[in-house]
């Protein structure tokens, strides 16, 4: 919440009559006029899919992600043209 909305709430509308409370009237006006906190948004990290994990390569040792074990993507063309 900005400090200028608490700054609002507590000096707009004051009574002309001394206050003689001056604790509870801040406490009356910052919970009964401050509205009251947004909800917390989810966490973004659980909406994102995490990616696959790092696999090496059977044919070249190199590193790349897929979801199970294999070939990287170089090996398999090399096959299809060697084919």
């Amino acid at each position: 919440m900005p400090a200028t909305a608490v700054q609002r709430t507590l000096t707009t509308g004051l009574p002309q009559d001394p206050i003689k409370h001056p604790a509870a009237f801040l406490a009356h006006r910052l919970t009964t006029l401050l509205p009251p906190p947004l909800p917390t948004a989810p966490p973004i990290a659980a909406a994102v899919p995490r990616p696959h994990p790092l696999q090496t390569c059977d044919g070249c040792d190199r590193a790349f992600r897929a979801a199970r074990p294999g070939r990287c993507r170089d090996c398999r063309t090399g096959e299809r043209k060697a084919a």
